[in-house]
């Protein structure tokens, strides 16, 4: 028998038990102790020669601040005639944000920076999916809760890393003026399409005005003609400026907003006073000219298209104010788009973190080495039993030939 103070030797066998307690694996390890840290030095040293052979990337960052959309529609309304009020007021802002994003994520930026930088040659890939694939995996782009957008780039070239993150904001600058992203970009598509309308109705009424002077030889209308044709024109045109306007507004607000109720209300008074002046004026036939039992025929058709004319003329000039205020709004808010930080070549890398890949490395060799100690350890100790049994499991894990 040991005396009880004895110091149990390494030697000593393991307990024979059906369980294996920490202090077994502790006598393993310190037994063992040798094998276990040649091992973990070892696996730093293979994965510290692996780390090397990774090429350094670099990571080029730039920070933009979105357009913050802000509304025009007040001084829009404010020149249509008795139109106005602060229809911003009213308006809910979108955050762009996310619109932005989804912008520099498009496959129109991709194309144009990976035709801009060759990256076909960079990236050593000639199928435009495959290389558009590569650019979305070096890049990441997000908006943090500041608000602030944020374009980052990795490249193994640490100036061509801050060219692309730049190269992105570029591309979003040229992207931003051809579509119609905020409201006034919206409104100025809207009036340029009306503008065009308004001004073929325009060349389509002067072109039958001419050719009426031709057939009847009337060149001119009587002073009070000519006030009755202009009053009625001004009064319609106001009516269809005032309809353009609603659908300008209906691009970027409800059904429900105020300003539209109110638009939609002034309409209705409006058409309704100048049905009154066509039945005062001419209550057989509903036309803002004279009687026909007052103006021969072929006058009659001269006044009615004079009055298109000066109708078509007045919607022009309007609708054209209105795509000129819009331009201004949406160059102005083109402008907003702010480079807060422009990317700069990078002077460190990013990647590969070499130390914790060694550690890591380590890390593992360390415990499978303990766990290959422990186990031969087991074999080693364990009855017949146990080793036949564990002789079966091996050869039923083996590939049979």
């Amino acid at each position: 028998m040991m005396p009880d103070h004895a110091v149990p030797s390494t030697n000593l066998p393991l307990r024979k038990d059906a369980e294996f307690s920490m202090l077994d694996v502790a006598i393993v390890v310190a037994k063992r102790k040798k094998f276990i840290v040649s091992s973990m030095l070892v696996a730093a040293v293979l994965a510290a020669g692996v780390s090397l052979l990774i090429p350094n990337t670099y990571t080029g960052t730039a920070q933009i601040l979105p357009p913050q959309q802000q509304s025009g529609a007040s001084a829009l309304l404010g020149q249509l005639s008795s139109l106005g009020g602060s229809v911003g007021q009213s308006l809910g802002v979108k955050n762009p944000n996310d619109t932005y994003v989804a912008m520099l994520n498009s496959r129109t930026v991709s194309d144009n920076l990976i035709k801009r930088f060759d990256l076909s040659h960079v990236y050593d890939k000639e199928s435009p999916t495959d290389l558009r694939t590569e650019l979305a995996l070096r890049s990441t782009i997000f908006s943090g809760k500041d608000g602030v957008i944020s374009i980052q780039v990795d490249d193994k070239n640490p100036k061509r890393a801050a060219l692309l993150a730049n190269g992105y904001v570029q591309e979003l600058q040229k992207l931003t003026q051809t579509l119609a992203v905020t409201e006034a970009s919206q409104r100025r598509l809207f009036f340029e399409k009306q503008l065009i309308l308004a001004k073929e109705g325009l060349a389509n009424a002067e072109a039958a005005l001419k050719a009426v002077q031709e057939k009847t030889g009337l060149i001119q209308l009587t002073g009070q003609a000519e006030a009755v044709i202009r009053a009625a024109a001004e009064l319609k045109a106001q009516i269809g400026a005032k309809e353009v306007a609603l659908g300008a507004m209906r691009t970027f607000a409800t059904n429900n907003n105020p300003e539209i109720v109110k638009l939609e209300q002034e309409l209705t008074g409006m058409r309704q006073q100048l049905r009154k002046l066509e039945t005062g004026m001419n209550a057989g036939h509903g036309d803002v000219s004279v009687s026909t039992s007052q103006v021969p025929q072929a006058g009659l058709e001269y006044i009615r298209k004079v009055r298109d004319v000066k109708y078509y003329e007045t919607v022009f000039e309007l609708i054209a104010k209105q795509f000129e205020l819009a331009k201004i709004d949406e160059a102005k808010e083109g402008s907003i788009i702010q480079v807060l930080d422009s990317a700069i070549e990078p002077d460190k890398k990013t990647k590969p973190a070499r130390s914790i890949i060694v550690l890591v490395a380590a890390l593992l060799g360390l415990l499978l080495a303990a766990g290959k100690a422990v186990l031969d350890e087991v074999l080693s100790k364990s009855d017949a039993g146990q080793r036949a049994r564990l002789s079966a499991l091996r050869d039923s894990l083996r590939w049979k030939s």
